[in-house]
């Protein structure tokens, strides 16, 4: 840790790892959240600065980064290699707790995705090559006859598409928050220069 002086932490926000903070919170939220405990709002700008925001399923978190899979060429997908960073929030309003992240962005469009395509459900599989994601759509008629055609096309063991992957997210700034009575609520912000850095650590006010 970098900084005149450590902020006293305790509790459920101990630790010198805020990635071990993340992954205790996470199998918390797993035991209570009824609905999908790993979704997190991504957001990204498109070319002209504008934002966008929608869900999307968080699908791993290593080490150092966080790690989730879409369609390289819809919306956010091109936003992100656009830019190369993003920002997201996990919230679990079970816990009363969120987390939020802001980092850069990186592909990850080999073994690993690989490996999370062969083991979606076939359905899902099949759906990748028919689905051209965020672009205008006629009819779900036009795109079950897509589905049907690439379920004939690829057969029961669709590899996975040149323009489907992953994107990881190596975090500049990780904010931990709970909830508090009278809306005094705990915040801490985990900082560093690059990636490389040590991270640096802040109570904020509520």
């Amino acid at each position: 840790m970098s900084g005149s002086a450590p902020v006293s932490r305790s509790g459920i926000f101990a630790g010198d790892d805020p990635f071990e903070i993340v992954r205790a919170w996470q199998a918390e939220a797993k035991e209570t959240e009824i609905n999908d405990p790993d979704a997190i709002a991504l957001a990204t700008v498109d070319a002209d600065g504008l934002p966008n925001a929608r869900m999307v399923l968080l699908r791993e978190t290593e080490a150092d980064a966080f790690v989730f899979y879409t369609n390289y060429e819809s919306a956010k997908g091109t936003e992100l290699l656009a830019s190369g960073k993003a920002a997201f929030v996990m919230h679990w309003k079970s816990l009363r707790r969120q987390i939020r992240v802001r980092g850069l962005v990186e592909q990850e469009n080999g073994a690993g995705a690989d490996n999370y395509f062969a083991n979606r459900p076939l359905q899902s599989r099949i759906g990748a090559w028919a689905s051209d994601q965020s672009r205008p759509l006629k009819s779900r008629a036009e795109l079950m006859a897509r589905v049907a055609k690439a379920g004939v096309t690829h057969g029961p063991s669709p590899k996975r598409p040149p323009y489907w992957g992953g994107f990881r997210i190596r975090p500049l700034e990780i904010e931990f928050w709970a909830d508090g009575d009278f809306r005094l609520h705990d915040r801490f912000r985990w900082t560093r220069s690059d990636i490389s850095s040590a991270w640096d650590v802040d109570r904020l006010y509520p």
